[in-house]
């Protein structure tokens, strides 16, 4: 199915449409991605990145995605920059605390901005698996006020009818089962200075220092030209408080009771090291109680060969979990 919607006419250009939003001292900037535009949309879906991450890092995921979905003329994904991450990071009016309360309400004031229907579904990677846990949880209390409609699924790699939630432990992170590698790429990150050489001279010093090249090369690619030196992409300071609240915030009450009519779907990636064994069997116990129709369900599945980077390192299987439960939403 891929090769044959990519193999039609006008396709490929019309895939994706780069745009912030208009009010872009209030709110955030975002991409779209569509099949065509020959057709309006009747659903959306809100894509949110990791820490340190950007809206462009899930364009190929995201192509894919409404490749392989039963309806995908009907669907609209809106590739959001996050408070202190890519373009979102020169925005005016995105006020401290940096935390995912804010970075929620942040996806909130753009719908009402953007006059925008509610989102279907929210899918979050990592840290932004952690805002989207907080968009469902705000919308369900009242917080964006009476017309928000949460998302049927949501998941966390999560208005709404699925909330999906991709490789983020949506409890306390407890340190002894992290490797540590985020901190030291934060604290190294913090002990540079603002600008650069080059991005090649960036990828080697990381590496001088310990790091992978995969992911020193990752971390290169946050860099934007200004002038003759290379700066960050991203709000760096802003980034480590939205680190630390994503460290200490708990939606282990919002996946004991989900709100009606929503699916939190959680994907575990088979080789990260982020996942406590207690808080694996946890997840399990929810996934399988019997629930009446007056709550939602948890969902979890165990994405094979991959490690936290879900839509790097096993694309294919991701997509065979996702598109399958986003197609059934337009049935």
């Amino acid at each position: 199915m891929a090769g044959t919607l990519l193999n039609k006419p006008g396709f490929r250009h019309l895939l994706t449409r780069f745009t912030t939003s208009r009010r872009s001292l209030q709110t955030l900037a975002y991409e779209e991605v569509r099949a065509t535009t020959a057709t309006p949309y009747h659903s959306t879906a809100f894509v949110l990145h990791g820490l340190l991450g950007s809206a462009r890092n899930w364009r190929s995921f995201s192509r894919a995605l409404l490749s392989n979905i039963s309806d995908p003329s009907g669907w609209r994904l809106v590739l959001v920059d996050l408070r202190n991450h890519g373009k979102s990071a020169g925005i005016e009016g995105l006020n401290p605390p940096h935390d995912l309360v804010n970075a929620a309400q942040d996806l909130a004031d753009l719908v009402k901005s953007e006059n925008w229907g509610w989102p279907d579904v929210v899918l979050g990677h990592s840290m932004g698996g952690k805002v989207a846990l907080q968009f469902a949880q705000s919308c369900a209390a009242g917080h964006y006020g009476d017309h928000a409609k949460l998302p049927k699924q949501s998941f966390i790699a999560t208005g709404i009818e699925q909330l999906w939630v991709l490789d983020s432990v949506p409890g306390e992170v407890n340190p002894i089962h992290s490797d540590g590698d985020v901190e030291r790429v934060l604290k190294t990150l913090q002990g540079l200075p603002s600008t650069v050489p080059s991005r090649k001279w960036l990828v080697n010093h990381m590496i001088e220092l310990g790091f992978s090249k995969s992911l020193s090369e990752w971390i290169g690619t946050n860099l934007k030209k200004v002038g003759d030196h290379e700066t960050w992409a991203f709000n760096l300071d802003g980034a480590v408080e939205m680190f630390k609240s994503y460290w200490e915030k708990s939606y282990v009450p919002l996946l004991e009771h989900p709100p009606k009519d929503m699916e939190i779907a959680i994907v575990r990636a088979e080789n990260s090291d982020r996942w406590d064994p207690e808080v694996i069997q946890q997840l399990e116990s929810l996934a399988s109680r019997e629930r009446d129709g007056s709550e939602g369900k948890v969902s979890l599945h165990v994405l094979p060969k991959s490690g936290h980077w879900v839509h790097v390192d096993n694309p294919k299987g991701l997509l065979e979990i996702v598109a399958p439960k986003i197609s059934s939403l337009s049935n």
